[in-house]
């Protein structure tokens, strides 16, 4: 067998000289882009807050990967996240571990930029689980029957309007008063999120307001209308249904059913138990598609720090662990875990004895996410030891539901 050479074959950052390979490399994975869209004028810098990083050889981009820079919110504390985004390689050199080099490059930039965890939209988990990613939630498809919905009770004291580009404000505020009672939604801030108010508003069909009668933004829903009018075949779209209010609840779903002429279903993307179900009188709510998110810990102690955890009702208490198996060489070492009365807890990488509870990097991401308790994690095999510190563990990351509302 004649040995390849693969001297010429590079880990680097992507420049604009290089879009044209990753452009086909991202159609090669991802599938051809829509008609007319190569044609748009090539950008003259890269957009702030994206980092694109490849293997190149001869030219040629063999592999890529896409850093996006934000932040999630983690019960009630904003947390630096990287995103990762346009992962690719191309088909000839599959399995032969050009990820490893690249995701090593673009989460320790992350780092260094102060993103202390890592979430992604996997096509196939098992490869994000070698590099230390698990899967903590799911954004969801749901349909849910247009006629039913024509049938809630309109809000009471609650009116709805078109929004505006001034609403703009009102909007963020709104997204952000729900998203940072949660674990895991984009804060939606940063450069990747810095769009004029205009294109806010005119990216979908409609963003339709429940107000109450001083005016004041209780709600509010984006929605596209899509194509055709023929109520059997005909869907409408809706995403961020967000209100304070069961009135505004029920008047956003009222608006919704009132294409039930011709639209015969909502879709709604939503994730985990959404509170808007609760006030629908027993409505088919079937999914009908499901877009796993996964995560990584990359630096436990500052991502411990930065979600400012604390036990309930002032407790105090310590655990010392161990974490293993990090295939990057980053999270493997003993740490402590303490929390004194009324204070966020503090984490501290030690020398765990022989004996100490050992988490491996999947284990990490699932209880500092607050995804599974312990007991989960060690029917898994991601928990193994003592078991002494496991209440504690628990008790550090219970609380908010797990939620995303942000595809990339």
């Amino acid at each position: 067998m004649l040995a390849v050479d693969h001297t010429d074959r590079i880990a680097r950052r992507l420049t604009l000289e290089d879009r044209a390979s990753w452009l086909a490399l991202g159609e090669e994975a991802f599938g051809a882009r829509p008609p007319g869209s190569s044609a748009l004028a090539p950008p003259v810098s890269q957009p702030p807050g994206l980092h694109r990083w490849g293997v190149v050889e001869g030219g040629r981009v063999l592999a890529q990967v896409v850093g996006r820079a934000c932040a999630s919110w983690w019960g009630g504390q904003a947390v630096g996240t990287t995103g990762i985004a346009s992962v690719a390689v191309a088909a000839e050199h599959r399995g032969e571990g050009l990820l490893r080099g690249v995701f090593e490059r673009v989460l320790a930039e992350a780092l260094e930029r102060g993103e202390v965890v890592s979430t992604l939209y996997p096509t196939a988990p098992g490869i994000y689980r070698g590099l230390g990613y698990e899967l903590v939630a799911t954004l969801d498809a749901v349909d849910l029957p247009t006629a039913a919905l024509a049938a809630v009770r309109p809000g009471v004291g609650v009116s709805t309007r078109r929004a505006t580009p001034d609403d703009v404000p009102a909007l963020r505020e709104l997204y952000t008063g729900w998203a940072r009672e949660q674990h895991g939604p984009l804060t939606r801030t940063g450069p990747l999120y810095e769009e004029a108010a205009e294109e806010a508003i005119a990216d979908h069909t409609g963003t339709t307001l429940a107000v109450d009668a001083g005016g004041r933004v209780l709600g509010c829903v984006r929605w596209d209308r899509g194509e055709g009018y023929d109520p059997a075949t005909a869907r409408l779209t809706a995403r961020d249904l967000l209100a304070t209010t069961p009135e505004a609840y029920r008047a956003l779903w009222a608006v919704l059913g009132s294409f039930a002429t011709v639209a015969g279903t909502v879709r709604l993307w939503t994730s985990g138990a959404d509170e808007a179900r609760l006030v629908l009188p027993g409505v088919t709510w079937q999914p009908v598609d499901r877009r796993p998110y996964m995560l990584r810990v990359l630096d436990l102690v500052g991502a411990v720090e930065a979600r400012q955890l604390t036990l309930p009702l002032g407790g105090a208490g310590g655990v010392t662990l161990r974490v293993a198996g990090d295939r990057l060489g980053v999270l493997d070492g003993g740490y402590r875990l303490a929390v004194e009365s009324g204070a966020p807890a503090t984490c501290e990488r030690v020398s765990p004895p022989e004996d100490a509870p050992t988490l491996t990097p999947q284990g990490v991401a699932l209880w500092w996410a607050g995804a599974q308790s312990c007991a989960t994690l060690r029917r898994l095999g991601h928990l193994t030891g003592p078991t002494d510190g496991d209440e504690l563990l628990d008790a550090l990351t219970a609380g908010a539901q797990l939620h995303v509302r942000d595809y990339f």
